[in-house]
């Protein structure tokens, strides 16, 4: 009798490997296929990211306490009162350990930071981890010193990344990794201002571009874990405290459109003072390391005037929620904001414009509240009411993501009279942007890249929907020298629609359309014409790389139903052809099929 032979010692951690091997491969078809399994992975990350939002929060606060000798936890921006000698010294050192930091990692990773919305638009996104944290640690850097910038950017960055590198490795489909990036970054944005809808929406409108059902319940998710994590380790009151009922008089909602026209103009200003700067910081010449010194040199005394200018705005927001200031200081205070924004992104710091742009819209609502008190008192005490309004729609025009102010005063007062003139401001500040600039702050920086995104739509699919992969090979070629006679005797009427003339040495040379070559006009010419007489479109043809809808421009600009493609405009050898109609149709195809994966309806 023989027994089966123990296992070696070998053998066994080989069978372990195989079993965790198969258990991972197991969990990975159970959350890539099942959308319940994904909604409760966005919950369990989200709330991970908000533990971090609130670590690096609470990190930059401890720097800037450190660097500008305030007592911890303060709030920089609500400062009245800071040493001149740091701020002077504070933003222009840190501006050049930026620079140099900067230039460090540049040279141990030269590739540009792909952020959540380019991410989604080109990558289906595909978003680094490493990259995330290097543009996250520059934030830090840039807003320890005092740039005039906010956390946001390296928020949504992080929690971005972090989901991104999550939904690799369940190995998640192209819309599904997207709706990881997009509710990473919302989960971050949540907790940072404690407030789930406001992030929410963060993601539908600027992250992913759209709104879906099958994207509401993983994004809600993770912002409500994010949420409830950081009112956990920090407070359940709202970012910033409103108190009292707003009890504001129709009368005054024609008032809130004209600040909304005001909040645009702003906005817009912001925009292009931020290009201004950096173009003339390049026009003098300086190494790109040294700008972030020159610009927090600048922003260090303007900040002479008011603490305030410096840091996010978080806590200068609160401040004048609370406090009244005269009409000159808080215009004069408006003016250095705006400025100290605009020089700080220009100068190369790192970090957004979302904290940045409440307080500049919050400071223009009470300009706006007390220049028109001079002429009408009345609306004085509605001051508040302008503010809050005014913060919404600045948001709103800069950052480009409407309902997420909306939701953002919303939950910060609990009040439904104050967030409908908040609507009536954003509506209007938004529209007029789109209008008149056609870009928000995040997309007027891909198009200063030339980067073509207009926003977070999946655009990043039609590059791979090439004229080398749609096109034909069966292209009937004709010398351009045979007799149109020749030519009418081996190409019959009936046999094909078009014909492609090349040259002796096979090089494209026009197009020729069978049935004009039949024209019984030309009968009596025929002994004399050549297939040369009869092409069109002679400088005209496709590229096997270009997508199909620089392939349709093509056509619309060659005014022709078929084109060849050809190898490279300096070898124009015929591979192969493509109609217009055959483009339309596959483009279509395409769409219909993107659509019906966004409502659930396609495959497992």
């Amino acid at each position: 009798m023989t027994t089966d032979p123990q296992p070696t010692r070998s053998a066994r951690p080989n069978r372990l490997l195989r079993a965790t091997r198969l258990g991972r491969a197991e969990i990975r078809r159970l959350v890539r296929n099942r959308e319940f399994a994904q909604i409760v992975l966005a919950a369990l990350i989200g709330s991970f990211v908000g533990l971090l939002t609130v670590g690096l929060r609470d990190i930059v606060l401890a720097l800037q306490s450190l660097n500008f000798g305030l007592i911890f936890g303060a709030h920089l921006s609500a400062q009245t009162a800071v040493d001149h000698w740091r701020l002077v010294l504070v933003p222009a050192v840190g501006g050049l350990i930026l620079g140099l930091l900067t230039l460090a990692l540049q040279k141990l990773r030269p590739t540009e930071i792909i952020d959540p919305i380019e991410a989604n638009a080109l990558y289906g996104g595909q978003l680094g981890f490493r990259d995330s944290a290097r543009l996250t640690g520059l934030t830090i850097v840039s807003n320890a010193c005092g740039a005039s910038v906010g956390m946001e950017a390296g928020y949504s960055q992080f929690g971005a990344g972090i989901f991104a590198s999550v939904g690799r490795f369940f190995h998640l489909r192209r819309e599904d990794q997207r709706t990881m990036v997009s509710a990473g970054a919302a989960a971050a944005i949540a907790a940072a201002f404690n407030a789930p809808l406001a992030g929410a929406f963060y993601g539908f409108e600027l992250i992913h571009s759209r709104y879906t059902t099958k994207l509401l319940a993983p994004v809600l998710a993770a912002c409500l874990s994010s949420v409830l994590v950081a009112r956990e380790l920090r407070s359940d009151a709202p970012l910033f405290d409103v108190f009292g009922a707003f009890a504001v008089p129709h009368a005054y909602y024609m008032l809130f459109v004209l600040l909304g026209f005001a909040a645009a103009a702003v906005g817009i200003l912001t925009m292009r003072l931020a290009t201004t700067v950096e173009r003339l910081l390049k026009a003098t010449g300086l190494p790109g390391w040294a700008r972030p010194a020159i610009g927090g040199l600048a922003v260090g005394l303007l900040a002479f005037g008011s603490p305030q200018i410096l840091g996010s705005g978080h806590g200068a927001i609160d401040f004048h929620l609370k406090t009244q200031w005269a009409l000159v200081p808080v215009f004069l205070l408006l003016i250095g904001k705006v400025l100290g924004s605009a020089i700080s992104l220009g100068a190369s710091f790192r970090g957004g414009l979302f904290s940045s742009s409440l307080f500049i819209g919050l400071l223009l609502g009470a300009v706006f509240a007390d220049a028109l008190g001079l002429i009408y008192p009345a609306v004085l005490p509605e001051r508040t009411a302008f503010m809050l309004v005014g913060m919404g729609a600045a948001g709103a025009a800069i950052i480009g993501a409407p309902f997420t102010m909306v939701f953002l005063v919303l939950e910060s007062t609990g009040d439904f009279m104050i967030t409908l003139a908040t609507l009536i401001g954003v509506l209007i500040a938004s529209t007029t942007v789109r209008l008149t600039f056609g870009y928000s702050f995040s997309t007027w920086r891909f198009h200063l890249r030339g980067v073509p995104v207009r926003g977070a739509f999946d655009i990043g699919w039609i590059s791979g929907l090439t004229a080398g992969r749609m096109m034909r090979t069966d292209a009937r070629t004709v010398p351009l020298t045979i007799p149109l006679s020749e030519l009418r005797a081996s190409v019959p009427l009936g046999s094909t629609k078009t014909l492609f003339a090349v040259r002796s040495d096979g090089g494209y040379s026009g197009v020729i359309d069978v049935a004009a070559a039949h024209d019984p006009e030309l009968t009596e010419l025929a002994p004399h014409l050549v297939a040369e007489d009869l092409t069109t479109c002679r400088s005209c043809f496709i590229l096997p790389g270009e997508d199909v809808q620089a392939v349709l421009d093509k056509f619309a600009e060659a005014q022709a139903e078929t084109l060849p493609v050809v190898a490279s405009a300096g070898n124009p050898q015929i591979l192969g052809y493509l109609s217009e109609a055959y483009c339309l149709k596959r483009y279509a195809q395409e769409l219909e099929r993107r659509r019906r994966d966004d409502l659930g309806l396609g495959k497992a």
